[in-house]
């Protein structure tokens, strides 16, 4: 399951001539964990939440991605899609939309039905960028303008003030 996403992200970064470099590190599930193994700040960790947008017409999955340092409000981010609500998706959904298992869902949407969204902040803080590629136990370490560049996602300011 996840060889393939990992392989997806380093053949287009690779197409797109992206900098970035391969951490193989041993398994860890929470951002402060992953980022003392990485070598990184953890407000460079690119936290991706699989979520549900509902209302005003609108039935969305999004693929919302923000710095690991803040916590998302989710009635934001269903505002700026145009919905109403949003909650998080269930494990199986996240495992059908990304191919990964939550903790190491990159901030890059292969999946058709799976909107990316982005909060800007993600790009205003730090150079590069860090996320797990797929599995626990490798991230990948992107330079942001080569994300913002690649990815494109739709910016959305949806980071939880207070």
């Amino acid at each position: 399951m996840s060889t393939t996403t990992f392989n997806l992200l380093t053949t287009l970064l690779d197409q797109q001539q992206a900098r970035y470099r391969v951490v193989e590190h041993p398994m860890a599930g929470k951002s402060e964990e992953v980022a003392k193994i990485r070598g990184t700040q953890l407000g460079q960790g690119a936290k991706a939440l699989v979520c549900h947008v509902k209302g005003n017409g609108i039935k969305q999955h999004v693929l919302a991605v923000l710095p690991a340092d803040q916590q998302a409000d989710l009635v934001a981010l269903a505002q700026g899609v145009g919905g109403s609500r949003a909650s998080l998706a269930s494990p199986v959904e996240v495992t059908q939309l990304t191919d990964c298992v939550f903790g190491a869902i990159p901030p890059f949407s292969f999946h058709a039905e799976l909107m990316l969204v982005a909060d800007p902040l993600l790009f205003q803080r730090f150079d590069e960028l860090a996320f797990n590629a797929g599995t626990l136990e490798r991230s990948l370490i992107l330079n942001t303008h080569d994300y913002q560049r690649i990815a494109q996602p739709k910016l959305v300011s949806f980071i939880r003030q207070g």
